[in-house]
């Protein structure tokens, strides 16, 4: 299955090592009541790997002239701070998962559309920042996913070529990104359902991190 000699193992951040996915829904779902606006389900899955700024645009488009993108986004923030106040949550199997890559001495990177300050917080609120060699992030790359470029940034970082990279992904945006960046791709899907292009772009679809484990503790 594994068909290359794996030196490096990349990771999508939310939905795939962090359960966040769900609660920015929830908390933009909030803001737009708070506006008295209603925020459909459909528009919220069409943002899920797409990077902030950019969901700002598929809103402000939503809701057309005179909607204030700031006041929603102040109102998303206060939500998603309170959502937060608890923790991080983490996606079951994250820690084993993590443990056992590096135990095989493999190198770890992350790879997210999230901004660096936002990924370097959650992380470290969740208490995975140090166990990644590098944090690549939609602040260091010009194009976001599915541009290859987060993926190639984070490879670049480790010292390892793309083609010796695992790479996990919760989202169609995110695998498309891992599959152009010549990394061997995996999709542990969140939220969505992976597309037909997905699958043919997947080395395997996975249900979920423990199951990612059981595959590579036979295949590494």
């Amino acid at each position: 299955m594994l068909k290359k000699p794996v030196e490096a193992a990349l990771f999508d951040m939310d939905g795939l090592l962090l359960d966040t996915e769900a609660l920015y829904i929830e908390a933009m779902q909030a803001a737009a009541e708070t506006l008295g606006r209603d925020l459909p389900m459909d528009l919220c899955h069409a943002m899920v790997g797409v990077p902030g700024h950019e969901c700002n645009l598929m809103i402000e488009a939503h809701y057309g002239e005179g909607f204030s993108i700031a006041e929603f986004r102040g109102h998303f923030s206060a939500h998603l701070r309170r959502l937060l106040e608890a923790g991080i949550p983490l996606k079951p199997g994250v820690v084993e998962l993590l443990e056992f890559l590096a135990g095989r001495g493999l190198k770890l990177a992350v790879a997210t559309s999230a901004g660096r300050a936002t990924a370097e917080n959650h992380l470290g609120k969740a208490g995975l920042l140090d166990r990644f060699q590098a944090v690549a992030t939609r602040d260091d790359v010009e194009h976001a996913k599915p541009d290859p470029g987060v993926y190639l940034e984070a490879a670049r970082r480790l010292g390892v070529p793309p083609r010796h990279c695992l790479a996990f992904e919760d989202s169609n945006i995110g695998l498309a990104a891992a599959h152009a960046a010549g990394a061997m791709a995996f999709m542990v899907p969140d939220l969505l359902q992976p597309l037909p292009e997905s699958r043919a772009r997947s080395v395997d679809i996975l249900p979920d991190l423990h199951a990612a484990l059981d595959l590579l503790r036979r295949h590494l």
